[in-house]
């Protein structure tokens, strides 16, 4: 049995034709299947204004699945910070904990600004050749997202997120409060101390999701915290990611070394051809996403294959098609290994969409029984 854990990140997806009421009772279920299968966590992300995500909240979609497990860890993945107050993030997950103990990841995402670029170090990650790593890992030239997130529907979101002439905290900041509220060491300026009751103890893994080798893994590594390296999301920036975590880790009180998971978009079948037919509708959601159109509901393969394709599309959308990982579990678990090779992974998290439930399901439990194998 691989020694190496593998978890899911859930976005709540909606299909087309379906409902946020059935994606979420979707999710639920695929909760408790993810339990028996053995997936290690069960993380929710944190999406707005996308019609075909419905995962707003991290917290009540948990306290929801934790309703309906008992041993899977529970975490998000991530939450958007850079509309919340350190307080906020603590109480929600510290009712959570208290009703729950021991079963939560506090997964922080930076969100709301610019990439802070790495800073000076010695070495550097693996070479990449040709468009791939040393090891065979697919790794396509950067996306730039400054367009979509300069976008009149991004500007919209951040002014309903936040409160009128709001700026959000400085992000390194805002983590050392989490920190200290959950450790009961916060002071205030002039001394006064906060005691979050629930939340202050309570059993919270803190980790912190990044895309690059920015300012969020550095704050992850100097904090001596879990990092979460996104591939599914920026496949260009993982080796970049994880070597700065690591290059500027401090051992914490609760964490003597550095601790990866490694994110990747797999659709597994009983064959080849079913998976890449299941994964049809991939190209198009994600370029609604990267025009900052908003998630569309998930096509069906026919809807995905009316969509007419430009050239700009295509180009769009080139680095998330050459990095999802499409077939039997035989080929997804050796791209997953080679992933978790490149990348020194501690852990995969793994996230998987298709418009029918049923197939999700089934893509999981194929991917768990072969990982199980190796």
């Amino acid at each position: 049995m691989s020694a190496t854990p593998l978890a899911v990140l859930d976005l709540v997806p909606v299909s087309s034709g379906a409902t946020a009421a059935q994606a979420i009772s979707n999710s639920l279920d695929l909760a408790t299947r993810a339990e028996r299968l053995g997936y290690s966590r069960y993380w929710f992300a944190e999406h707005h204004l996308n019609p075909g995500v419905a995962g707003t909240s991290p917290a009540v979609l948990l306290a929801w699945a934790a309703a309906e497990t008992s041993t899977i860890r529970l975490g998000s993945g991530a939450l958007q910070m850079g509309h919340r107050t350190a307080l906020s993030a603590v109480e929600e997950f510290g009712l959570l904990d208290a009703r729950y103990p021991g079963r939560f990841d506090l997964g922080l995402g930076r969100s709301g600004g610019r990439p802070v670029a790495p800073s000076p170090s010695s070495g550097g990650p693996s070479p990449v050749v040709d468009g791939r790593a040393p090891n065979g890992l697919p790794i396509p030239p950067p996306f730039d997202p400054t367009p979509m997130l300069t976008s009149p529907r991004i500007a919209m979101q951040k002014a309903l997120l936040q409160l009128p002439n709001a700026t959000p905290q400085n992000y390194a900041e805002l983590v050392e409060d989490v920190l200290a509220l959950i450790a009961d060491t916060y002071r205030s300026e002039v001394g006064e101390r906060a005691h979050v009751e629930p939340g202050r103890g309570a059993g919270l893994d803190v980790w912190i999701l990044g895309s690059s080798g920015g300012e969020s893994a550095l704050v992850a590594g100097r904090n001596g915290l879990r990092f979460a390296a996104n591939y599914h999301v920026a496949p260009a920036r993982v080796l970049e990611a994880v070597h700065a975590y690591r290059e500027a880790f401090r051992p914490s009180a609760s964490l003597a070394r550095p601790h990866v998971a490694v994110s990747a978009d797999v659709v597994v079948a009983d064959d080849e051809a079913t998976a890449r037919e299941l994964a049809e509708g991939y190209g198009p959601w994600v370029r609604s996403i990267r025009t900052a159109e908003g998630a569309i509901p998930f096509p069906t393969s026919d809807e995905a294959r009316r969509h007419v394709w430009s050239d700009a599309d295509r180009a769009l959308v080139a680095d998330r098609i050459a990095t999802q990982f499409v077939g039997t579990a035989t080929q997804v678990v050796d791209q997953l290994e080679l992933l978790r090779d490149a990348t020194a992974a501690d852990e995969l998290v793994v996230t998987t969409i298709t418009h029918d439930h049923a197939d999700r399901v089934r893509s999981f439990e194929l991917l768990a029984e072969e990982w199980a194998r190796r």
